[in-house]
């Protein structure tokens, strides 16, 4: 598997990610107690490019390029996050995603640095009105490890600033006064490093508008500091539900043992969690590694949301691939694996279109009643397309219902559109063949049922004693008749 670790390392085995720092000198000796530390983690960020030479090997034009990117898009990671990187692997999906590269200077010359046009709908400090219903509401800058390939990197170049009580009064001012908004979701930066006085006041704040119905809380710390959902937090998050959370998993390899827990406490609290991953280069563009990712994350309770394209910002043009790579990777999940494990996959329209969702055309051709469609597997079948008519019309003169005509095998997509044939079914498909075998079953049962009466053996002559009769055999005695036809 493409740099897809056991399900040891990814967090399901003993280990987790203490595994992980075993590999690094600085953190082997570090004691459990510290390591699960908040405290601990923050002030042991990795914040330059001298730390990350001391973590990692790297080259002078690599360091050199990690300190000049540092001046104009923070740079910052937890040691927990950062223990998630294979030292010996230069193309590790994690480092890719975490620690700034030579590829992304050269590509600051590509893309946009608002490509959403999120500025332009700004109703209050930090509230974007897009959607008719709903507002986005970013209450921080700060996170405690940066995404190279963040949407709102924008808002790196500032200070680690939060939003001051004057402004978190504005926004609530706006959505008290718009009653049509029932859905706020609370981003940043990530709101979830907040002190808890601060995020209380915000949720306190929307919970006291009668006409929201849903807040949303974006977070990314339960996947790069999963401490950081503590018994203290999570009880607060508990008073104003009900509350989603919405979190950022883009790798089985991030699905820790640490991070399973977080998600734990999250949902003993009654706090629903959905993923929504990025669709990156190197990183999980490939159906191998995504399969992996989704179905990781339901076996910790965590429903996958979105598949995001990788929006137009700069400095992010060699993480981001083709709609059709995207389009394939769905292809190979529907039908492939659990329905709820497939993602929606999305592309965020440039200057503020919206999300727009894309899956494969299952859709073949259509005809003047019928249409044909396309199935997992390839089978091309033909549905009828036309509103339902009148009982009367179904039933012949003689009161019995009209029989379909029996169809021939379709050769071609024109058989199905004339409605002469039901379907196309490519060769070799093993369900086809499973169901073939099952179809020739009955057939070998039935032998037995062929012996002649003189073969059979006698009835005793003592008859058997009866079954004392019970609603239950009852019931199964009246089934049995019907399927006689007695």
């Amino acid at each position: 598997m493409d740099r897809l670790r056991s399900p040891e390392a990814s967090g399901f085995g003993p280990s987790g990610s203490r595994a992980g720092r075993q590999r690094y000198d600085a953190w082997r000796d570090i004691p459990s107690s510290q390591w699960l530390s908040v405290r601990w983690q923050l002030q042991n960020t990795v914040r330059t490019a001298a730390d990350v030479g001391r973590l990692l090997p790297l080259s002078d034009a690599e360091q050199a390029s990690i300190d000049r990117l540092g001046q104009s898009y923070r740079f910052a990671v937890t040691p927990y996050y950062f223990s998630l990187i294979d030292p010996e692997d230069p193309h590790d999906p994690i480092r890719r995603m975490i620690v700034p590269s030579i590829e992304e200077e050269v590509d600051l010359e590509l893309g946009e640095v608002d490509p959403l046009g999120e500025k332009a709908d700004q109703v209050a400090p930090g509230l974007t009105h897009r959607y008719p219903d709903r507002v986005l509401f970013v209450v921080t800058s700060f996170c405690t490890s940066y995404c190279r390939f963040c949407i709102r990197k924008r808002n790196w170049r500032g200070s680690d600033a939060a939003r001051s009580t004057e402004e978190v009064d504005q926004a609530l001012a706006y959505i008290r006064s718009h009653p049509e908004i029932r859905d706020v979701l609370v981003s940043g930066g990530d709101p979830l490093t907040l002190p808890l006085s601060q995020l209380e006041y915000v949720l306190r704040g929307i919970r006291e508008i009668p006409h929201v119905e849903i807040v949303r809380i974006g977070s990314r710390e339960p996947v790069m500091l999963p401490m950081r959902i503590e018994p203290e937090l999570v009880a607060m998050l508990e008073r104003y539900s009900p509350l989603w959370v919405n979190t950022h998993f883009n790798h089985p390899n991030e699905l820790t043992q640490e991070a399973a827990a977080a998600i734990d406490r999250l949902l003993r609290a009654g706090i629903p969690v959905n993923n929504q991953s990025v669709l990156l280069a190197g990183v999980n563009d490939s159906l191998e590694v995504m399969k992996a990712l989704v179905q990781g994350l339901l076996r910790i309770r965590v429903r996958p949301y979105y598949l995001y394209h990788c929006d137009d910002v700069k400095g992010t043009a060699h993480l981001r691939t083709s709609i059709r790579r995207g389009l394939e990777i769905l292809e190979g999940l529907r039908g492939h694996t659990t329905g709820f494990a497939v993602p929606t996959y999305v592309v965020d329209a440039p200057d503020g279109g919206g999300k727009i969702p894309l899956m494969p055309n299952y859709l073949v051709s259509q005809g003047e009643r019928t249409l044909v469609l396309r199935n997992f597997e390839g089978v091309l079948v033909s549905v009828a397309d036309e509103a339902p008519v009148a009982a009367a019309a179904k039933i012949n003169g003689d009161g019995q219902l009209r029989r379909r005509r029996t169809r021939r095998p379709a050769q071609s997509v024109s058989d199905l559109l004339a409605d002469e044939s039901q379907r196309l079914v490519p060769a070799g498909l093993p369900h086809y063949e499973r169901r073939e075998a099952l179809r020739s079953e009955p057939e070998t049962a039935g032998a037995a049922a062929s012996v002649s009466p003189a073969a059979r053996p006698e009835p005793p002559s003592t008859p058997a004693p009866r079954t004392p009769r019970t609603p239950r055999t009852r019931r199964a005695a009246r089934d049995l008749r019907v399927i006689q036809g007695s």
